[in-house]
């Protein structure tokens, strides 16, 4: 029993050694992802969108602002004056809640896009992983501190390969 406790012992650092290790550029492969290409594309038209509203909804408030200068100046009855006024602050107020509500709802496109892109992502990685028989495949893009590239493969080509992008792709923020 003692021997073999001495033979495990003795293996255990050689099995260790034996354990594939990679790591990849997930930021790098991000960029150049067509999924990526596409999100992007997406939030500009939404931002577009909603830039478009805003800007309908203040020409129509500069325009209200103009008539009221207009009334105050051709002597208007002053309980008119006052409810043209309320409703100039109700519309700036409307602008000033519809402009939060489009920061939120691009954040979340945006957060969403994302999440779809990480799944694609994953499901190359995990491909990548257990075609390799990796034990672990660390990420350089999220902050590890430090990895020895020499002792670990980098698997961002593969990666890039199961997702069907050339090495020589452009990110799209380039193009």
């Amino acid at each position: 029993m003692k021997k073999f406790l001495i033979l495990v012992v003795m293996l255990a650092p050689m099995s260790l050694l034996a354990q594939k290790f990679g790591y990849v550029n997930s930021a790098e492969i991000i960029q150049v992802m067509p999924e990526y290409a596409k999100a992007l594309k997406d939030i500009q038209a939404l931002e577009k969108m909603y830039t478009d509203d805003f800007n309908s909804m203040r020409t129509e408030l500069e325009k209200k602002g103009t008539e009221f200068e207009k009334m105050q100046q051709d002597s208007v009855p002053e309980n008119i004056l006052k409810r043209r006024y309320e409703e100039l602050m109700q519309m700036q107020e409307r602008m000033q809640q519809y402009g939060q509500e489009v920061q939120a709802n691009l954040q979340k496109a945006e957060g969403e896009k994302m999440m779809e892109i990480q799944k694609v992502l994953k499901g190359a990685l995990d491909a990548v992983g257990n075609e390799g028989t990796y034990v672990l495949i660390f990420d350089i893009s999220s902050g590890i501190p430090f990895i020895n590239t020499t002792l670990c493969d980098d698997v961002t080509a593969k990666v890039r390969a199961k997702l069907g992008i050339p090495a020589n792709a452009v990110p799209a923020a380039a193009k």
